[in-house]
């Protein structure tokens, strides 16, 4: 019998739209080993010399021009992809992606990011009969991400299944799975031994994330952050920036027993459960990673369109709040007084009737009319049904 096959479709405009690609397939095979997943950033995959020019000039313009990339969130916010701009994306960069449709044969396709889901739309409305999903990748649904042409849509609360249905969407076609998750993060492990592992100290700690890029904040943070190096570890994880990596190990400052600074780093899991706050840009995917570990999150320098909305969505939650020195003072001072309080917090937020992380992935699944096999008794036990239409929050139920 043939084996079922899911084709994921992603860009690279950031890093969450992929990792949320991948996240997803390495749930759907964690659950029911026999699906075969392929991720393909199809833009970068149909035209490897152009793409990194696309995505560069993407990068140094949120990178300078913050303000411009919200300002054109939010005047085309209302606004689908119109078919003119579907054919232009077709015949100009996308050309050959019905070919790669065609040669792997997929029994669904789950589009991640908004350009390639309008190029298969564009393709289904000329014939083609594979059944598409969009997986909105944040917490909020900008137009670009409507198509009538797509057969579902996978989003994460009924907030954003709310926006989806006020623009016309049906909500038959909108099922609240949830954001994916990779299955490094459905569990937690042993803080200490962790710490042991990865050559860290076994005292308070916090991870600073740049984002996939290595995006940082102003002095006056980073003097409240070095404040209190003797008593508090600071793990900085920049990403794929490495020339702020290595300025950052230059600089005297940062020269400390107690400061560990990372590039890019494939153990974010580990370094979340080994430590005790997270100070990070509110991306969609790394504030879903951060819920299902349980730990406390300040956000800083949001992009002004969805990480402006993802950030509003988890500091209305109560499991984020938004970055300066004095918020900075305030958890590093609860941290030295209060840390059995924070690690019963953090406890309670992971007790597993709350916590469901292997909820999109299972969705899928039964989508695709495969029952989700499990690989552990705490997976076998979980709930695997799509959450309920009125179901606000992503994995902790209220």
């Amino acid at each position: 019998m043939r084996k079922k096959r899911v084709l994921l479709f992603s860009e690279g405009f950031g890093t969450g739209h992929t990792g949320a690609a991948y996240a997803l397939a390495e749930g759907i095979k964690r659950l029911s080993p026999d699906v075969q997943c392929r991720v393909i950033e199809l833009g970068k995959f149909l035209n490897p010399t152009v793409a990194p020019w696309i995505l560069s000039a993407y990068r140094k313009t949120v990178s300078s021009q913050p303000k411009l990339v919200g300002m054109m969130y939010k005047t085309q916010y209302h606004k689908s992809l119109n078919r003119l701009t579907k054919l232009a994306l077709h015949r100009i960069f996308y050309t050959h992606a019905s070919q790669v449709i065609e040669q792997l044969k997929p029994d669904l396709i789950i589009c991640t990011h908004p350009i390639p889901a309008a190029v298969i739309s564009r393709l289904k409305r000329q014939g083609l009969d594979v059944p598409m999903y969009t997986l909105i990748t944040d917490y909020d649904a900008h137009g670009s991400w409507v198509n009538e042409e797509a057969n579902r849509y996978l989003v994460s609360t009924s907030r954003v299944k709310s926006i989806l249905t006020g623009r016309g969407v049906s909500p038959d076609k909108v099922s609240v799975t949830g954001m994916p998750l990779h299955p490094k993060f459905w569990e937690r492990s042993n803080k200490k031994l962790l710490r042991k592992e990865l050559g860290l100290a076994d005292i308070p700690t916090v991870l600073i994330m740049g984002g996939g890029w290595g995006l940082m904040f102003g002095k006056e943070v980073m003097d409240s952050l070095t404040a209190r190096m003797n008593d508090i570890q600071l793990v900085f994880c920049m990403g794929s920036n490495d020339r702020l990596v290595a300025k950052m190990k230059a600089n005297p400052l940062l020269n400390h027993p107690n400061v560990k600074i990372l590039g890019y780093s494939s153990e974010i899991n580990k370094l979340m459960d080994a430590s005790d706050l997270l100070i990070t840009k509110p991306g969609g995917m790394t504030c879903t990673e951060g819920q299902a570990k349980g730990i406390p999150m300040l956000f800083y320098s949001a992009i002004p369109g969805q990480e402006e909305k993802n950030c509003q969505y988890f500091v209305e939650l109560g499991l984020a709040e938004e970055l300066d020195s004095d918020v900075v003072d305030k958890w590093f001072s609860l941290l030295l007084r209060e840390y059995a309080g924070l690690e019963e917090l953090r406890r309670r937020r992971l007790a597993p009737e709350r916590q469901q992380p292997n909820h999109c992935a299972s969705a899928v699944l039964q989508m695709l009319g495969k029952p989700a096999a499990g690989t552990s008794a705490e997976l076998r036990g979980a709930r695997v049904a799509v959450p309920a239409r009125n179901e606000e929050a992503v994995y902790v139920t209220h």
